[in-house]
């Protein structure tokens, strides 16, 4: 399995709508082959910061079968017009694990 990981800072003042948003969007990205699930999570010490991750089964589901899909297409216009600056995206592989 592998990690998506992105820091998503979103523009201020528009941290509601953006959640608000963000649950609309979820549709798109658990419709494809190869994901696992997500999680958002917010910032504590800096109000509009966000880290999402989400889990897909290989980074090719990720970037292929996402990002080339409608779905994505639909994401991008209900969500990316938040962000300042852009996030970065990264892929991990768990080398180590203690639960």
């Amino acid at each position: 399995m592998i990690l998506e990981t992105a820091i998503l800072n979103v523009k201020e003042n528009l941290e509601k709508q953006f959640e608000i948003d963000f649950l609309k969007a979820k549709k798109y990205i658990s419709a494809i082959k190869g994901y696992k699930g997500h999680t958002l999570r917010k910032c504590i010490e800096v109000k509009n910061k966000y880290l999402l991750l989400v889990d897909w089964e290989t980074v090719e589901d990720h970037n292929i079968g996402f990002r080339e899909s409608e779905e994505y297409k639909k994401w991008k216009t209900l969500l990316h017009h938040y962000y300042e600056p852009f996030p970065t995206v990264e892929h991990y592989e768990t080398v180590i694990e203690n639960k």
